[in-house]
């Protein structure tokens, strides 16, 4: 992790509940989970691919969940080539 972000995140973690501001956070009335969507991910399957070392040093490099961000520009370009694709 980018030593920044665990700077921010320790910082965090000494917060108690009472310093947090929440004040620009609406309250979660019943009007709101009576429209709320339970939403299930969609499961994954492993695959083996070959790509340029590069990319994946570059993915490596900018993520630690890489395989995700990875996923992710696949479906975008899945989803901008293919009629009927759906997120």
């Amino acid at each position: 992790m980018k030593k920044n972000i665990q700077t921010d995140l320790n910082a965090i973690d000494t917060m108690s509940d009472d310093m947090i501001d929440t004040s620009d956070i609406p309250e979660l009335t019943e009007k709101f989970f009576s429209t709320a969507k339970w939403r299930i991910p969609k499961s994954t399957v492993k695959v083996t691919i070959e790509i340029e070392p590069d990319v994946l040093y570059w993915y490596k490099s900018v993520s630690t969940n890489y395989q995700q961000q990875l996923a992710a520009a696949l479906r975008l370009y899945a989803y901008a080539h293919q009629k009927g694709f759906s997120f």
